[in-house]
């Protein structure tokens, strides 16, 4: 329709498009595992940091189709390490986790075994400790709230329920849960996780867990002769203010990180920790220590030394989860298992003798 000047009448609506202008808007408020972003998340941080990285999880997700080329079990050779360390693609993780650890070998060997534990008699003491700790287990994560559907609360009790009775010389104690939370929320199936739990906590971490904890409370003391070795000037330190290695990262060790560090640090690590072992959390350890030396060295006293270990575990050193494996490997620098052995070997006779 033309008016009377000549013009074309613009009748037409306007098509509107609205198009997210911050990187809060643009990105989830819950992150791919369900757990809720907090207050203070970093979105432009996030944004600028998922622009690089998932172009490195797209390489890392057609070499490793590429490996296993529909194989349902992964070798141990240097190739696969390699590809370990470079990271585990999330549609493969449950497999290669399963295989590298023997988990999946001893799956096969118990066939029903997982189910019989659930259809036997429970403890009853053993049942209300683990309901008491259901709730505190991920708040802040969508899918173990009582609402979602499927609940994952209900998984999560009867895996803890059922390796509590496998493994009744540990049973249940606080960590296990978020342990098992982290296995089912990457399996997304009960009898995988339960095999998971029973190959790091029966073989990968034993005596973690256990009523006397001799591997858990051995394991922070070899951190500590590890951090005399690798960082004198921080072990100097501890020792000057008179600091118990249980003290500062117990909890680095009875979770496994989980809530320490970021959930895709976290499996990372974890990535490593059923391919590799427990060495992998020394390693993890030390250079947190090692990288914020200068952190430390500038506490005064046992406060300020407990907020440098709350500290380092936070920030872009640790949230970069690429370029933070890379530099586990690099910055402690040489680190056998013939080494952590001895000195395991060596703490846990001082603690035994100590507690004797």
């Amino acid at each position: 329709m033309e008016q009377r000047n000549g013009t074309r009448s613009s009748t037409q609506p306007q098509l509107r498009i609205n198009v997210p202008s911050t990187a809060r808007e643009r990105a989830a408020s819950v992150d791919p595992y369900g757990f809720e972003r907090s207050d203070d998340f970093n979105y432009e941080s996030y944004e600028e940091l998922m622009s690089e990285y998932l172009a490195v999880l797209t390489r890392r997700s057609i070499k490793w189709s590429k490996l296993l080329q529909g194989k349902r079990r992964v070798d141990r050779n240097l190739k696969v390490k390699r590809y370990v360390r470079k990271g585990i693609p999330n549609e493969h993780r449950p497999l290669v986790w399963m295989t590298a650890s023997g988990a999946q070998e001893r799956l096969e060997r118990n066939p029903g075994y997982y189910q019989s534990l659930l259809d036997a008699q429970h403890n009853p003491r053993l049942v209300e400790t683990i309901r008491i700790d259901l709730h505190r287990t991920f708040p802040d994560n969508i899918h173990f709230r009582k609402s979602a559907d499927p609940c994952l609360q209900k998984a999560l009790f009867n895996v803890l329920v059922a390796y509590g009775h496998h493994n009744k010389a540990v049973g249940y104690c606080q960590g296990m849960n978020f342990i098992a939370g982290y296995l089912i929320i990457i399996s997304k199936d009960e009898e995988m996780s339960f095999w998971l739990m029973e190959a790091l906590l029966d073989r990968i971490l034993p005596d973690y867990y256990t009523l006397a904890m001799l591997g858990l409370k051995a394991d922070q003391e070899v951190l500590g002769e590890l951090v005399r070795m690798k960082v004198p000037a921080v072990w100097q330190l501890m020792q000057d203010h008179g600091v118990m290695w249980t003290l500062v990262v117990s909890r680095w060790f009875i979770c496994l990180f989980i809530d320490i560090l970021p959930v895709e640090t976290v499996l990372r690590i974890w990535d490593c920790l059923f391919y590799e072992g427990s060495k992998i959390l020394f390693r993890v350890a030390l250079t947190l220590i090692h990288h914020h030396q200068d952190v430390f060295l500038q506490a005064q006293n046992l406060p300020d030394i407990c907020e440098c270990f709350k500290r380092i575990t936070r920030g872009a050193f640790v949230e970069d989860c690429h370029a933070f494996m890379q530099r586990i490997f690099q910055e402690p620098g040489s680190l056998s298992m013939s080494t952590v052995t001895k000195l395991r070997e060596s703490c846990r006779a001082r603690i035994t003798a100590e507690e004797s």
